[in-house]
């Protein structure tokens, strides 16, 4: 897939819509490539540009989206403008149906146990047919035996659950263990299990989404600081560019 590039901050985002990202990956999976996405927000761009060695990760990612309309946003600041915003649960959404459809192995890694028990019912009964390669919580302190398991069954999707940075940084270590689709998708098997629930469509179309998230969850108000702190960045970043 021929794509552009958009660097907002030092992240070099990719410029596709979503059914495109979507259509590669399965095509990506059909050839047994390893690939490893990066569904990068706001924060994740703003703790990047802290770390170094974290947005060299990003970096090396073989995609990258802009998960978020605060990126989209951010580049038409800066005069190059994304296609769309493309999420990471919705990617995964679309994953796990195409996985279903063709009988595909899927891994599952990150979440609470209570989480991980209650999405192992919901990949039963909502995908009868995608093979579950395996399942882990995210509450370990040795990650060799995850990574063997991962290993021995070869998945066709790894999605990762770790919260940033730690599922990029675990991907980036171990996806030479399999020809897998990796990927890290945050708090994705909460909202997949319904233990948070994501905004409505109204929210969502009109980029509010950020504000039904706050009031379902106060206390995310200190990360919330990120988006102002972001967009100050960004509008540096232009006022830079013109000189």
């Amino acid at each position: 897939m021929t794509r552009s590039k958009v660097n907002i901050l030092g992240i070099e985002f990719d410029n596709f819509t979503q059914k495109e990202l979507v259509h590669q990956l399965i095509a990506d999976n059909q050839q047994h490539l390893n690939r490893f996405v990066v569904t990068a927000n706001p924060e994740i761009v703003l703790a990047a540009t802290r770390d170094p060695n974290y947005q060299q990760i990003i970096n090396h990612a073989d995609y990258v989206t802009a998960d978020g309309i605060g990126i989209v946003k951010g580049a038409q600041i800066l005069g190059t403008p994304l296609a769309e915003r493309v999420t990471g649960f919705d990617t995964m959404q679309a994953l796990l149906r195409s996985a279903d459809q063709n009988q595909k192995k899927v891994y599952f890694l990150g979440g609470k146990p209570a989480v991980i028990t209650a999405l192992k019912n919901v990949i039963e009964e909502k995908y009868p047919h995608l093979i579950i390669a395996g399942m882990h919580d995210g509450y370990f302190n040795d990650e060799v035996p995850i990574v063997r398991e991962i290993q021995q069954a070869q998945p066709d999707f790894v999605f990762v659950a770790l919260g940033f940075p730690k599922q990029d940084f675990f991907i980036a270590h171990h996806r030479s263990v399999a020809n897998s689709i990796w990927m890290g998708v945050g708090g994705s098997f909460d909202v997949l299990t319904g233990n948070v629930q994501r905004a409505p469509e109204f929210w969502i179309n009109h980029h509010i989404e950020w504000l039904f998230r706050l009031i379902q969850e106060p206390t995310r108000f200190k990360r919330m600081l990120a988006l102002p702190r972001y967009l100050f960045r960004v509008y540096r970043q232009k006022f830079k560019q013109k000189k």
